[in-house]
């Protein structure tokens, strides 16, 4: 996303924007003359929140938006309006952010239709690169979403993690194919069926000193799930090219966490797998024991993530980490319950969850508590193995799958797992239908007040 769409305002020549509260309206029309009346009553505009209009006031091109100050307050416009430079007369404040992400495309696979830029001038010189660096995060995982199948494979959540490596001065480290098989089996076992060129494979990102406080940041990247030998039906694969949105959230909160340059020793692990169909796939019934030890009944082969977050959760814990945030595209029972706007989030930690939810509240960015309901841990017993990754009968379904994670994070570590959904089924103003970012900010203002430079 380019860094001309917010500037710092220093007096340049810009169409001026009013940001008017809609119990205001009439109000502010009074203080305007004759003549901006006139323009905006043969329009007529009423001063509907969301609503906003384009206006002459003395031969310069004016804009009034009506709606309450928040993140989204000025997407809309962002995206209507003509090409130039405008100025908001009051502090913008998160209206900024909205500005950017209402500009977003995906430009992979056809020409730009609207190539123009709306350029925003801001006061606030202080927050503009902070702005920048979170619309470029929700860019990442929007572009790494849109991206097809056949072009975003593990070795491209490679390049992608590799990138970010190179950019901030941190270390990768890839475990990969048959090499998995000894220290990652679950990984290996999901993977194993994929083609030679999309081999399996754990990514692992290091960055920070090593004397400041461990986090490690955990993203599930199923770069496509036919669901295996339990293989979904076609419209349930559709959009299974979203199933590493889990893995794109976390590079994207790596890569603030970097910029920001916070005081911690940051280890980013991503799990990429294929969950392909071929002779040697892995079946159900099969008996697959964990990097942690236990083993697991492979009860439905379309339950796969958690298996690869399993390994990938117990190689975070070896470290000592003092938080664990992990993100997935887990379950349809998430969606179900929640829809798509609203991640479940999951934690025994009550301080951790308070502040997720809290970051959440306060910037538009929602999370929704369920429980990791002791009681139905049961439901994960198995009579050959040490557990089953997917229970009968589908009761409490995201539950169980949180549940299944949690056995393989070390107790006393805070740990909390998102269930991204990591696309929008439709759009709303600065969130365009496709791939998108859920709880990104949220988590990422949660790590700026727990570790602040």
């Amino acid at each position: 996303m380019p860094d001309i769409l917010l500037q710092p305002d220093r007096s340049q020549p810009a169409h001026p924007i009013h940001l008017v509260a809609p119990d205001g309206y009439d109000a502010w029309l009074g203080t305007q003359p004759a003549r901006v009346r006139a323009a905006l009553a043969a329009q007529r505009f009423s001063g509907k929140a969301g609503s906003h209009a384009v206006y002459a006031d003395d031969d310069v091109q004016a804009v009034v938006v009506a709606g309450a100050m928040g993140p989204w307050t000025l997407a809309r416009v962002a995206d209507a309006l003509p090409a130039g430079t405008y100025r908001v007369a009051s502090d913008i404040g998160p209206a900024a952010l909205g500005w950017l992400l209402g500009q977003y495309r995906f430009e992979r696979y056809r020409q730009a239709e609207d190539p123009t830029a709306r350029i925003l001038l801001t006061a606030d010189a202080a927050g503009i690169d902070e702005t920048l660096r979170i619309a470029a995060a929700t860019a990442l995982v929007r572009d790494l979403v849109n991206t097809g199948a056949g072009d975003l494979g593990p070795a491209e959540l490679e390049a992608a993690t590799e990138q970010l490596a190179r950019q901030h001065g941190a270390t990768v480290t890839v475990t990969r194919g048959d090499s998995l098989a000894t220290g990652y089996p679950l990984i290996h076992a999901v993977g194993q069926a994929a083609v030679k060129e999309r081999a399996p494979r754990l990514i692992e990102l290091a960055w920070g000193d090593p004397a400041h406080p461990r986090v490690a940041i955990v993203g599930k990247g199923v770069v496509f799930d036919t669901g295996g030998l339990d293989i979904k039906p076609s419209a349930g694969m559709r959009l299974m090219k979203k199933d590493m949105g889990g893995a794109a959230h976390a590079l994207a909160l790596a890569s603030l966490v970097m910029a920001a340059r916070l005081p911690v020793r940051l280890h980013l692990l991503i799990p990429a797998v294929e969950n392909a169909i071929a002779g040697n796939a892995f079946r159900p019934g099969d008996v697959l024991r964990s990097r942690l030890g236990p083993t697991v009944e492979n009860t439905n082969t379309d339950a796969e993530g958690r298996l690869i977050l399993a390994d990938a959760l117990t190689k975070a814990g070896e470290s000592k980490p003092e938080l664990i945030l992990d993100f997935a595209t887990l379950t349809g029972a998430a969606r179900v319950a929640l829809g798509p706007d609203l991640p479940p989030l999951f934690t025994d930690d009550e301080a951790l969850a308070a502040d997720l939810l809290a970051a959440g509240t306060a910037l538009d960015d929602p999370l929704w508590r369920l429980p990791l309901w002791d009681a139905y841990d049961e439901m994960l017993k198995s009579d050959i193995a040490d557990m089953v990754n997917a229970p009968d009968g589908g009761f409490a379904g995201a539950i169980t799958a949180a549940l299944f994670l949690r056995r393989f994070v070390p107790k006393g570590v805070a740990w909390a797992h998102m269930d991204v959904f990591a696309w929008r089924p439709g759009a709303k103003p600065g969130r365009p239908k496709g791939g998108d970012a859920y709880a990104l900010r949220a988590c990422y203002a949660m790590l700026r007040q727990r570790y602040p430079r």
